[in-house]
């Protein structure tokens, strides 16, 4: 365009241009093939009704479901109940997508059953359910997401932080340590029992119609809902609840609970919630007790449970304190939580058995990456919660050393001069108090 022609364009239209620029920027995070400008801007603006119909379309959109299979793929995860793997699904990916195009299109795609397998608790001897879609189903589901997810992220409150774009733990971590400082030491510690598992369909898929009017979207994610479970060899199908490890149900269970979100904002009841773990931080101790009690009448009129055990008040400036997203609050300071800490020493002590063969720099180089991915998380625990562990993780490697040498027992007395902490560092091995030192002056600066 030269001078003359962009002289020449109006006023109204170089605006409109310089606002839809500024759309895009608000919602990078949207996939480009489903949301357009001109979409984005409907969505800030409003669309006329407030529903939003005919989306289908971009479900099976050829650009949608290539980058919804990218990101199945970016996330790995085992097969399904058919054996396709990620690799198999891509070795015919074209053929793949263009039949699951032509399902959407003509109404005939039927999702398969879920795997349900059972995973171990950190720091329990219990068990969680997880599901595990076909990878073709999550490729469906990441594409339905991509269409529906800005619909409903643009009602979220902004104190909700699991499983939303730009958002995260830390950031909800974060929110829990201002309020602390600014004074809200009374604190609603609130668990809901089996969340993902007792959502009730029927009242949730009435939110996703508010939002949403499209009959074949709403039939596809009642599909999903509804998808059979095989576990051990036995189908069945569930009547309530949306399955972890499918992609559309964080989205599901982010929706299902905004409505208490918006609650306690309109109380003036400061909340932090990541999906269904959340605590309120209050003043006082009346005004939690009246927040829980706001809590429990919404959850009740929703068909959820409180764990009568597990939800309590507590002032965070006194002993027990509380835990949030693994970690602990207590009297000004913060550390991992008890569970969050034997779940790293269990890892530890998996790569530093006494009988591990490999030489002192292989088991070094494994276990540095356990505790840079630790500390990039924890990092802004209190400072002993680092030199004690350093000691620990020195004495582990101790003891595969003193093995080696055809002692017996741990790392100990003169160990620590034969192998001592200068010895630990130029074999490369991470300090968790030097990291911590380093980050705590960076702050500073």
């Amino acid at each position: 365009m030269n001078d003359t022609t962009k002289e020449q364009q109006p006023t109204a239209v170089l605006r409109a241009a310089k606002q839809a620029g500024e759309v895009r920027v608000r919602w990078t995070w949207t996939e480009p093939s489903v949301w357009n400008e001109r979409m984005l801007t409907t969505l800030e603006q409003g669309v006329k009704g407030g529903c939003w119909f005919s989306l289908i379309d971009k479900v099976w959109k050829p650009a949608n479901l290539q980058s919804a299979f990218r990101k199945v793929k970016a996330n790995g995860g085992a097969a399904g109940v058919d054996r396709v793997t990620v690799k198999d699904f891509e070795r015919r990916l074209e053929e793949n997508l263009n039949k699951v195009a032509e399902q959407l299109r003509t109404g005939t795609y039927q999702p398969q059953p879920i795997r349900r397998v059972w995973i171990p608790k950190p720091g329990s001897s219990e068990k969680r359910p997880l599901g595990i879609p076909t990878v073709r189903d999550r490729v469906v589901q990441a594409a339905l997401r991509q269409v529906v997810e800005p619909i409903f992220e643009r009602e979220f409150a902004e104190h909700s932080y699991g499983f939303r774009p730009q958002r995260g733990a830390k950031d909800a971590l974060r929110r829990v340590q201002q309020l602390l400082d600014q004074g809200y030491h009374w604190i609603v510690d609130a668990d809901l029992r089996r969340y993902f598992d007792t959502i009730p369909q029927a009242p949730m898929m009435a939110r996703v119609r508010e939002k949403v009017t499209d009959g074949r979207v709403l039939d596809l994610i009642t599909a999903f809902l509804q998808q059979p479970v095989m576990e051990t060899d036995e189908l069945w199908t569930p009547e309530e609840g949306t399955p972890q490890g499918a992609v559309i149900s964080p989205l599901l269970a982010n929706l299902y609970l905004n409505p208490l979100d918006h609650l306690m904002a309109q109380h003036g009841i400061e909340m932090v919630r990541y999906a269904d773990d959340f605590v309120l931080l209050c003043r006082s101790e009346s005004e939690a007790r009246q927040a829980l009690a706001w809590v429990q009448e919404w959850t009740a009129s929703a068909g959820l449970t409180l764990h009568p055990d597990k939800t309590r008040i507590v002032d965070a400036t006194q002993r027990g304190g509380f835990d949030f997203l693994g970690y602990h609050f207590e009297r000004g300071y913060r550390w991992p939580r008890e569970k969050s800490l034997k779940k790293m020493k269990d890892t530890v002590r998996e790569k530093t058995g006494r009988t591990n063969g490999q030489s002192l720099r292989v088991i070094i180089e494994d276990l540095n990456a356990t505790l840079r991915g630790w500390f990039q998380y924890f990092q802004h625990s209190h400072r002993n919660t680092f030199s004690s562990l350093d000691q620990w993780i020195r004495m582990r490697l101790r003891s595969i050393l003193r093995k080696r040498q055809g002692r017996k027992g741990r790392g100990r007395g003169s160990d620590h001069q034969r192998w001592n902490n200068r010895f630990f560092l130029q074999e490369g091995l991470f300090c968790l108090s030097a990291a911590h030192a380093e980050a705590c002056q960076s702050s500073m600066r």
